[in-house]
C-alpha cells in the first residue's frame, strides 16, 4: 500500500470554495476513477487555517499514475474545476508527498 499526502495551500478566504468543490464534485469523480481517499483535514491550530490536508491510498505507484492521470484528464473534471475558479484561483500552491511507513507504523 502506498499513501500520498497532498496539502493544498489556499489563497486567503478561498478554503470554503475548495471544500465545497471536493464535497460536491471531486469525490464523485474520484469514485468513478477508483481513487480512494483515506481522510481529509483542515487546520484547527497551526500556522495556517487556509490549508487542506488529505491522504490517498494506492495499491502501487503504477496504480497512482494510471488513475490520477485519467482523473486529471477527465473532461468533466476540467470543466468543473474551471467553473469553480470563475471568481479567481483557489489554490496558491500544492505540496505532494509519497509516504513510506516505518517498521513500527500501525498503518501499512
Amino acid at each position: 500500500m502506498v499513501h500520498e499526502l497532498r496539502i493544498y495551500h489556499c489563497l486567503p478566504g478561498r478554503l470554503p470554495v475548495l471544500l465545497n468543490r471536493f464535497e460536491t464534485v471531486t469525490l464523485k469523480l474520484w469514485e468513478r476513477h477508483g481513487i480512494r481517499q483515506a481522510g481529509f483535514w483542515t487546520v484547527q491550530v497551526g500556522p495556517s487555517n487556509q490549508d487542506l490536508y488529505y491522504l490517498l491510498a494506492w495499491d502501487s505507484l503504477g496504480e497512482r499514475e494510471t488513475r490520477w492521470g485519467a482523473f486529471m484528464a477527465d473532461p468533466e473534471w476540467l470543466a468543473k474545476r474551471a467553473e469553480s475558479e470563475k471568481d479567481g484561483p483557489i489554490i496558491a500552491s500544492i505540496s505532494n508527498l509519497i509516504l513510506q511507513p516505518t517498521a513500527f507504523s500501525a498503518v501499512r
